[in-house]
């Protein structure tokens, strides 16, 4: 699988831990669904603020990609979804743990009420290797 990250100066900047698109060459993809902070031994909501919730989305977003036959370094896009914008920093630290280098293309939104009233919810496309 090819996996090119885009950048032009014709359109703003990359301001965090995403590029402005990705191109893959491949067959398949997986689009997962959204993954919210549960423990996945207990099922429980994982308590705790916007970066304890972020850590766990993200590690259940690796896992589910993982059992796909991929890995986070194969995402090529994610969109975010959270309770409060204001918690856009908090997750943005997170999520840049991560996605360190080439990060994939994202998108953020504040949405009025997620499940089970978590304060992030994430999926993304990723392609299969």
């Amino acid at each position: 699988m090819v996996r090119t990250i885009i950048h032009t100066d014709r359109a703003p900047a990359a301001i965090g831990p995403y590029s402005q698109a990705v191109v893959v060459d491949c067959r398949r993809l997986i689009f997962t669904a959204g993954q919210i902070p549960i423990d996945p031994a207990s099922g429980a909501v994982i308590d705790g603020d916007i970066a304890v919730q972020t850590r766990q989305a993200l590690l259940n977003l690796k896992a589910v990609v993982e059992a796909a036959g991929s890995s986070l370094a194969n995402v090529v896009k994610t969109t975010v979804f959270l309770r409060d914008m204001n918690d856009f920093a908090g997750m943005n630290g997170v999520y840049g743990e991560f996605f360190a280098d080439d990060p994939p293309a994202r998108s953020a939104i504040e949405a009025a009420r997620l499940p089970k009233d978590v304060l992030v919810e994430i999926e993304c496309v990723a392609a299969a290797v």
